[in-house]
């Protein structure tokens, strides 16, 4: 096959000579200074030779049928439709902005009458019976009633029918009983008779006697002071209560709007549909424990399956979820294989949510939302009942607790599977969840994710260059896609003594490797640093070099894709003060 070079503006000279392959040149004018981290290089390309042409090999991209799926070239789907929205109050539409407005009034209002505090607090119970006591006080009052009754049967011309009907209502009140003894008194009896009433009469009279109503001229005059006496006594209405969420008073602080604006996202703005998910979350926290959660020990067993690792490119904190990690038997039957295991599974996960969004920035403009990484690879899938079990607990949790915090969800090394059943449950979620979902099969995986993340701030394991050693997170990596069947050569031109350092790897490799310095004299010899080599595909995914550099001269690397693929190229390098 004939191969054809791409022209570039600002190309060397070109010479005609008989090659196969493209060799491409990038030559870094800018290499850091001793002790300076490296920035990004600014790149001169120059195409060395220009061989007979041929068109770079595209792969048709074809309907993936049920059931099966198709890795392609296809460009990657992707969530540009989705936007974060401003956590300012000042850029939200007046619509949204009287929302927020009635929410607070909601809020506070519940704030002021403890509403709050009583979600927590178990049912009050039913009213108690009458006390028993005043059965006792009314036991003599009944009894002497009752015996009067007998005695009036026993005399019929004692208490006459009309005298009784008369006397019936007033039985309730204390002055029907002084009308009562009255009629009783004047009424004559026999020598027997009389003994009795008298009896009765002197033991009602007493009792009548201890609580004499008041004059009705002081009655009226303590009636109408009354409420001016109780005002001075009345008990102050209770200070407002403090609810946090998340670390953040609900109401009352500068963050509080950024909060109350996550529950009306996910209500759609419905006022009242986000006051009754905030009144939810505030007592499923206080059901849950949250407060002592966060103090117990639960144990680190599960820190490789999920971990924060870094940052997006907008700054995003970025989680990654791990699900091949259940693979581990051991580590399966701890986690799952009981009920008890399943709850501090979920605690577990709870807690390090919480842990994670309390380093979040709920300032107006802050980074309030997280990236989710979930990697499928060697996922034990559906078969696995503890685990999906698990899984669907924690989801409807977050679900219905933890409104709008995560920015994107990024599925990667995803199974066919997956996709099948993605696309059955897609018709289900709303448009503004399904704008945040990218999904990318094992060999998109890497450029997805640099899509998103800078290649430094990606763990090694998923192609990027962050891991513990030389380098950190702080030194920015250069990004070269090596077209195929291309020989891709970069130089560092250095005028100073010094030692320079370099990390280089080429995601999933199959290329070909190598490392001189040139001097820029002629009486020179060139150095042969790393001799060219194959690098497969499992081979170390970054290789790190250095070499001390005693007069002027380059480092030349050149790497050779010999494959019909594309490769992503990423660098990076520092240089260090030589005291020899």
């Amino acid at each position: 096959m004939e191969v054809v070079a791409e022209e570039v503006k600002n190309a060397a000279p070109r010479k005609e000579v008989t090659a196969v392959a493209v060799e491409e040149v990038v030559v870094v004018t800018d290499v850091p200074q001793a002790e300076k981290p490296a920035a990004a290089a600014a790149a001169v390309v120059v195409v060395e030779k220009e061989p007979p042409p041929v068109p770079e090999m595209e792969e048709a991209v074809k309907p993936a049928p049920t059931g099966e799926f198709v890795e392609s070239d296809e460009k990657i789907p992707q969530s540009d439709s989705f936007k974060e929205e401003s956590t300012r109050v000042s850029d939200l539409p007046e619509t949204e902005k009287k929302a927020l407005e009635e929410l607070k009034q909601l809020v506070q209002d519940a704030l002021n009458h403890h509403q709050f505090t009583a979600l927590a607090s178990p049912p009050p119970p039913p009213p108690p019976p009458p006390p028993p006591q005043k059965e006792e006080e009314q036991a003599p009052v009944e009894a002497e009633e009752k015996k009067k009754s007998v005695e009036g049967e026993r005399n019929p011309e004692t208490n006459p029918p009309e005298v009784k009907d008369e006397c019936q209502p007033r039985v309730e009140e204390t002055v029907s009983v002084v009308a009562e003894t009255v009629v009783v008194v004047e009424e004559k009896v026999d020598d027997d008779g009389a003994k009795t009433v008298e009896a009765i009469e002197e033991t009602i009279v007493a009792v009548v006697a201890e609580q004499p109503p008041p004059p009705p001229k002081e009655a009226d005059e303590a009636a109408a002071a009354t409420p001016q006496d109780a005002k001075p006594e009345a008990v102050p209405a209770p200070p407002p209560e403090d609810v946090f969420i998340w670390g953040i008073k609900l109401m009352g602080d500068e963050r509080s709007d950024v909060i109350l604006l996550k529950f009306l996202r996910a209500r759609d703005f419905k006022v009242k549909e986000a006051f009754a998910m905030i009144k939810n979350t505030v007592r499923w926290r206080k059901e849950f424990g949250i407060d002592q959660l966060m103090e117990e020990e639960l144990g680190n067993d599960l820190g490789k399956v999920v971990f924060m690792n870094g940052s997006d490119k907008e700054g995003h904190p970025v989680c990654y979820n791990v699900y091949g990690g259940f693979q581990n038997k051991d580590l399966y039957q701890k986690t799952f294989s009981d009920e008890e295991k399943r709850q501090k599974f979920l605690r577990w996960r709870i807690q390090f949510l919480e842990k994670s969004i309390r380093k979040l920035d709920f300032t107006p403009g802050g980074i309030s939302t997280i990236v989710q990484v979930n990697d499928l690879k060697n996922s034990p899938g559906l078969g696995k009942r503890e685990l999906t079990k698990a899984t669907k607990q924690a989801l409807h949790i977050l679900q219905d607790n933890y409104p709008e915090f995560v920015a994107k969800q990024i599925f990667i090394n995803v199974p066919w599977w997956y996709l099948a059943v993605n696309r059955m449950i897609s018709p289900f979620l709303t448009q503004r969840t399904k704008s945040k979902f990218v999904f990318a099969g094992p060999s998109k995986s890497a450029e997805t994710l640099f899509k998103y993340i800078a290649a430094e701030q990606v763990p090694v394991k998923y192609g990027g260059l962050s891991k513990e050693g030389e380098f950190g997170t702080a030194d920015a990596v250069t990004e070269i896609t090596v077209k195929p069947a291309t020989k891709q050569t970069l130089e560092f031109p250095v005028n100073e003594t010094c030692l320079l350092t370099w990390e280089v790897r080429v995601v999933g490799w199959d290329v070909s490797y190598g490392a001189e310095f040139v001097p820029n004299t002629e009486e020179g010899y060139t150095v042969i640093i790393q001799k060219a080599r194959k690098m497969a595909g499992n081979e170390e995914p970054v290789i790190c070099n250095s070499f001390k550099i005693g007069e002027p001269g380059k480092v030349v690397i050149t790497i050779d894709n010999p494959t019909s693929k594309k490769k992503k190229l990423l660098y990076r390098l520092k240089t260090k003060v030589s005291t020899d």
